[in-house]
């Protein structure tokens, strides 16, 4: 996806900020980091204990790569649900909550 795609698929939550990071992109808004483009194309939204649950449940995938002791490695970024590919009106409540949990991976616990 080129970078005026990806601003454009990110319009509803504001503006964001494209970087180049491990073959693929790093998506920011407000200098966090909420979203993933990967070396394959697929983009992946930031979720953690809070939001996980509700990717999961609207048929979303956790990214997993084989780490070097050779067993998966679960990563804190989803596939965006289906049903957001086609509606910036559901899109924005995802976008949202990447942002929500890139916001809450800054708070001090």
């Amino acid at each position: 996806m080129n970078n005026d795609a990806i601003e454009e698929m990110f319009e509803p939550l504001g503006p964001v900020t494209i970087k180049r990071m491990f073959g693929g992109k790093g998506i920011y808004h407000q200098g966090l980091i909420i979203a993933l483009e990967l070396s394959d194309g697929e983009l992946l939204l930031k979720a953690d204990a809070t939001s996980a649950a509700e990717f999961r449940a609207a048929g979303a995938r956790q990214w997993t790569y084989e780490s070097k002791k050779g067993k998966p490695a679960a990563m804190p970024y989803w596939t965006i649900p289906d049903e957001a590919l086609d509606d910036p009106d559901i899109l924005q409540k995802w976008l949202r909550l990447a942002y929500e949990a890139a916001l809450r991976a800054q708070s001090p616990t």
